[in-house]
């Protein structure tokens, strides 16, 4: 049985998820509840409460959630934010591999978001964090990303992404430095993440970082060269836009 805390300073949600847990997700075990920032951190600095998972409403009433993360020593059990729907907290979420649900609370949203806990020695959960709250707290202004892959959680720099190459549910991220990792996640959510951050996708396979592009050449062929010397198809059906958007930056209006 996986062991849950959940905060949350309204009351009726706190019920609420706590039925849809014990309904929907049989593994695991709601053992604690609290509403304020205080209660948060009393129960989760007390090293005899050990869980495993904690679901945890971001705006707390009398703070946000991070005023209790960022005082805890050592973040050793997994986070569920539940939050009602905030475009740049679903971003936040996505680009640090966090789990969340939306209220009001959707049991297949719910199973989803648990059946990805995978308690380990060492889930970077913190690392996770720094990124969940750098995006949270500068939705226009990130850096970072994590990426989970195939062996482990990686940590990367958006500025040395050249290019994301689509294999079916998974995804290669090909860098500056010719490294590449498998990420467990399609190229759409990547090409949603990335929207607006000079990232766009030029093919069903291919979202490529527009900083690292070499050479277009035309034609009914037109292609991509890129900074890592790969050609990309510029598919027919995006390439107006493709081409609108190159327009755009070098006018300068991205």
């Amino acid at each position: 049985m996986l062991k849950a805390y959940i905060l949350d300073d309204e009351a009726q949600s706190r019920e609420n998820l706590h039925i849809f847990i014990k309904k929907y997700c049989k593994n695991v075990e709601v053992v604690a509840e609290g509403g304020t920032i205080k209660a948060g951190l009393n129960f989760l600095n007390d090293e005899k409460n050990q869980i495993d998972v904690a679901f945890l409403d971001i705006d707390l009433g009398d703070g946000l959630v991070f005023q209790v993360l960022d005082k805890l020593d050592d973040i050793d059990f997994e986070i569920i934010f539940v939050t009602a729907f905030e475009e740049h907290a679903i971003k936040a979420c996505n680009y640090s591999s966090i789990g969340y649900v939306l209220k009001p609370i959707d049991a297949d949203e719910l199973k989803e978001a648990v059946s990805r806990i995978k308690p380990a020695a060492n889930n970077f959960m913190q690392e996770r964090l720094d990124v969940m709250k750098q995006v949270y707290m500068n939705p226009n202004v990130f850096t970072k990303m994590s990426v989970p892959a195939l062996d482990g959680i990686h940590f990367i720099d958006l500025k040395d992404i050249v290019r994301f190459e689509a294999d079916n549910n998974y995804t290669y991220i090909h860098l500056k430095d010719g490294d590449k990792i498998t990420a467990a996640k399609t190229i759409k959510l990547y090409e949603q993440q990335l929207a607006g951050a000079n990232f766009y996708r030029v093919h069903k396979s291919h979202v490529i970082n527009l900083n690292y592009m070499r050479k277009f050449v035309k034609g009914d062929g037109g292609y991509l060269v890129m900074a890592d010397g790969m050609k990309i198809e510029v598919s027919r059906r995006r390439r107006l836009a493709f081409l609108e958007r190159i327009k755009m930056l070098e006018s300068g209006m991205l």
